[in-house]
């Protein structure tokens, strides 16, 4: 089972920034588990939707062919609550990317409302390292399937303004075997 913490990206600029949404409904089973008899969103959750949105802004970077994984969680803030019904957007910009790893600073938002704060460094395992630690990077078809899913081929652009296309990111089969 895969779980989605945003529903789609309004914004995704190459390297740079990224926005998402994620629609807070009451049909989510933990929202009725977190503090019973008053739903909310876990602010745990919130910080996995925008290391969703960062790390696949960075992975883009990367050509969304190695896998990113979250590597340390440097701040989270909350101060608000995100309640069914409420929409949340997350902000995310990439502060620096190096060859071994990115962070990335996130704000979101519950409508005009400051929700949290985050920072989040990523380490890129490239498929070697993925290989000799057992770990298999992910199904390319999953992954083609995600980003069309949340948007990032309809809104994403590279630095100079041109869109992202699908074309460009050869996801191979034969890498996730």
């Amino acid at each position: 089972m895969r779980w989605f913490w945003i529903d789609r990206f309004t914004e995704f600029v190459s390297g740079s920034h990224a926005t998402a949404v994620k629609g807070v409904s009451l049909s989510e089973d933990h929202l009725h588990d977190h503090h019973i008899g008053y739903p909310i969103m876990p602010n745990s959750l919130c910080c996995e939707g925008m290391a969703q949105a960062g790390g696949l802004l960075i992975s883009e970077h990367y050509g969304f062919g190695e896998l990113v994984v979250l590597a340390k969680l440097s701040k989270a803030k909350f101060t608000g609550r995100a309640r069914p019904g409420e929409t949340l957007t997350y902000k995310v910009t990439a502060d620096w990317i190096r060859n071994d790893s990115a962070q990335v600073s996130g704000v979101a938002t519950v409508g005009d409302r400051p929700h949290g704060e985050v920072q989040i460094l990523f380490a890129r395992m490239g498929e070697d390292m993925a290989k000799e630690m057992g770990a298999k990077l992910f199904r390319p078809t999953d992954l083609r399937h995600w980003l069309n899913l949340v948007g990032v081929f309809e809104v994403g652009v590279k630095q100079d303004g041109t869109r992202l296309k699908r074309e460009d990111y050869p996801l191979n089969e034969a890498a996730a075997s």
